[in-house]
């Protein structure tokens, strides 16, 4: 039996636009419940402690939540599921405020085949004794799912305090996981000296994520008559939106009406003054950048399918999940020249240098010219790209979810010794 911890989604119930950890734990959680494997779900209460959710309300969610995000053209549609969205969440938390910790206990031990609880985002991976306790008291298997080790390798693009925090988790999977999940191999080289210096060798899978879009909300042809370009990231620092922003300010300037447009979709995020100050006080910029921060994937997948290119000028990623779903939609990528993109992305977009602006300017006025060289190749490239398919994924996630589970559990003994020492 598996165990899906919920929390992240739960956690995210009224936002309109999902991140890239959200679209992971709703693909496991709608997978889990459509194979019809024995499944339950939990998720951590009010209490600090991890108690299971009744099948009804978590299948409930899940459908909701997944409805929510994909959306459609109806805005008052979209609206009323929103709602519904968050009264389920809320139904969720007094189920789990009102239950026991025991009940998912008993769970867990009843199981007739070993069992597993299997955790996909970062939430709540830093609380050690929760999880060890887990372990202590329950003859589960604990394996997670780690998505990069961004804060960790690049402190000064995270919140102040966030590189100690990921640590934390980081520390809490290599000390406590019997098996362990990554996107890429970036993800996993980067965690390999972590559990070098916990003094384990859990197995690791590397499983690259799909993409599970929509169609498009628009049946009409581009919704702009000016060229445009699309970026798909929550606005913060080490998604290097400031280096399109200034690009953009010059063509602008130089060009008027005739340049090309650029469209951002995803929130705003933290330190991000100098990006909103152009963004929100840009003379040059206005009618020339639109942002959408927040967007149903159907209305996101009409504004890809139009766009001359998606841009990617980031500094670090973990996978890179807009770049599969732009080359699904059999758009066009410019990307960064870093190791994550290039293992998502393979030979199919072109990679530039996130800090060379004149490059990316170049680049982005050959793509927005008709019958441009440049973006014919890589479109010839993309026919003959193969795209990571998420029942590709679950084929492999499957097998390796039941091998840990049949595999000897270390002793307890070196667990509670861990959990005592943290």
């Amino acid at each position: 039996m598996i165990a899906l911890d919920l929390s992240r989604l739960l956690s995210r119930a009224g936002r309109g636009t999902p991140t890239g950890i959200d679209r992971v734990e709703l693909a496991y959680a709608e997978h889990l419940i459509a194979s019809g494997a024995p499944a339950s779900f939990t998720a951590v209460g009010a209490h600090g402690g991890l108690a299971l959710l009744t099948r009804r309300i978590a299948d409930d969610f899940v459908a909701e939540i997944g409805a929510a995000w994909r959306g459609g053209s109806d805005s008052l549609a979209q609206m009323g599921q929103d709602r519904r969205v968050r009264q389920l969440a809320r139904h969720a938390r007094m189920a789990l405020l009102a239950g026991s910790g025991r009940v998912l206990l008993s769970r867990l031990r009843a199981s007739a085949a070993p069992p597993v609880y299997l955790l996909v985002s970062h939430h709540h991976l830093e609380k050690r004794r929760l999880i060890a306790r887990l372990k202590e008291r329950s003859p589960a298997r604990f394996v997670c799912l780690i998505h990069d080790l961004i804060p960790i390798e690049f402190p000064e693009y995270a919140k102040p305090g966030q590189a100690e925090h990921h640590l934390r988790r980081i520390e809490t999977a290599a000390r406590f996981a019997d098996a362990l999940i990554v996107n890429s191999a970036v993800t996993r080289e980067a965690l390999q000296p972590h559990l070098d210096h916990a003094g384990r060798n859990p197995p690791v899978l590397v499983a690259p994520f799909g993409a599970d879009l929509p169609p498009a909300s628009r049946a009409e042809g581009p919704p702009f008559e000016r060229p445009y370009f699309v970026y798909v990231s929550t606005i913060e620092a080490r998604k290097n939106h400031l280096l399109l922003l200034n690009v953009w300010r010059r063509l602008a300037t130089e060009m008027g009406d005739r340049a090309p447009l650029l469209v951002l979709v995803g929130q705003r995020g933290w330190e991000t003054e100098n990006v909103v100050d152009m963004l929100d006080r840009c003379p040059a910029l206005r009618g020339s950048v639109i942002e959408h921060n927040t967007l149903p994937d159907a209305a996101m997948v009409g504004l890809l399918k139009g766009a001359c290119a998606l841009l990617l000028p980031s500094f670090a990623e973990g996978f890179g999940f807009p770049l599969i779903e732009a080359l699904q939609l059999g758009v066009p990528a410019l990307c960064s020249d870093i190791a994550a993109l290039r293992e998502t992305g393979d030979t199919v977009p072109e990679f530039l240098d996130p800090l060379d602006g004149p490059g990316w300017r170049t680049a982005i006025l050959d793509y927005a010219t008709p019958g441009s060289p440049r973006r014919a190749a890589q479109l010839t490239r993309l026919a003959g790209w193969d795209p990571p398919r998420w029942d590709a994924h679950f084929a492999i996630v499957d097998r390796f979810i039941a091998a840990a589970a049949g595999n000897p559990r270390p002793d307890r003994q070196s667990t509670t010794c861990v959990a005592q020492a943290t």
